[in-house]
């Protein structure tokens, strides 16, 4: 069932909507780790201040320009590593409209969903963000303890919270949180697993990108394929 849900979001990757939602969550994070980067440079610079007086050297001007400048690799760097997490976060508050042009194609008697409120989505898409960085951050001690299930260890936990993000995003907009809550939870297992398949690809550049419209399409077909009773 994971392995069909997820080969007829694959056959989709071409629509429109799908590509419209990709573009714009990476423009996005493109835009918004390009002002924090900017931020950051000008708030060293004023920080530091115009002039630093050195020991046995006197005042100097060209300090701040220095660490400016020394900000400038440090955000690039750190780009590197935010690029896929934040891309993933901000994708995720557009991932309603790829949920209903799968359910336009494959489900069209269904009709149109409730959609989730844009305070609700933003909500959500700031706890995940903060959920996904701290939790693979103190999985970093794990990762240096069990080096050689290093791999695994972050398949496992980047597919809970990939599977528990998506899964309760395709549910949410047909039967609401608390029902979306309670299958989660009934069919755990099968989520988790369908999730670990989405977290694969984060450790391929480029292809990490778009695992939010990829997951988002598979946990729509996962949804509308499990047992509710």
């Amino acid at each position: 069932m994971i392995l069909q849900a997820c080969l007829a979001a694959l056959a989709q990757m071409g629509d429109a909507r799908f590509r419209a939602v990709l573009l714009r969550g990476i423009g996005l994070t493109v835009a918004l780790l390009f002002g924090l980067g900017a931020t950051v440079v000008w708030g060293v610079g004023a920080l530091v201040g115009d002039s630093v007086t050195l020991p046995w050297i006197g005042p100097v001007g060209w300090i701040d320009t220095v660490f400016s400048w020394a900000a400038v690799p440090l955000m690039l760097v750190l780009s590197v590593f935010l690029m896929v997490p934040v891309a993933s976060a901000i994708t995720s508050m557009f991932l309603d409209e790829v949920a209903q042009a799968v359910e336009d194609r494959h489900y069209p008697a269904l009709g149109a969903a409730t959609p989730v409120p844009f305070g609700d989505a933003l909500t959500d898409t700031v706890g995940f963000l903060g959920t996904l960085v701290a939790a693979n951050l103190l999985a970093l001690v794990l990762y240096l303890v069990f080096a050689p299930f290093a791999p695994l260890i972050f398949w496992g936990l980047n597919g809970f919270l990939l599977g528990r993000e998506y899964f309760t995003l395709a549910a949410i907009r047909r039967v609401g949180r608390a029902e979306a809550r309670r299958l989660r939870r009934r069919h755990l297992l099968t989520v988790w697993a369908a999730g670990v398949l989405m977290a694969v690809p984060l450790s391929v550049p480029v292809l990490n990108l778009m695992v939010p419209v990829l997951g988002a399409a598979t946990f729509t077909h996962l949804f509308h394929r499990l047992p509710r009773g």
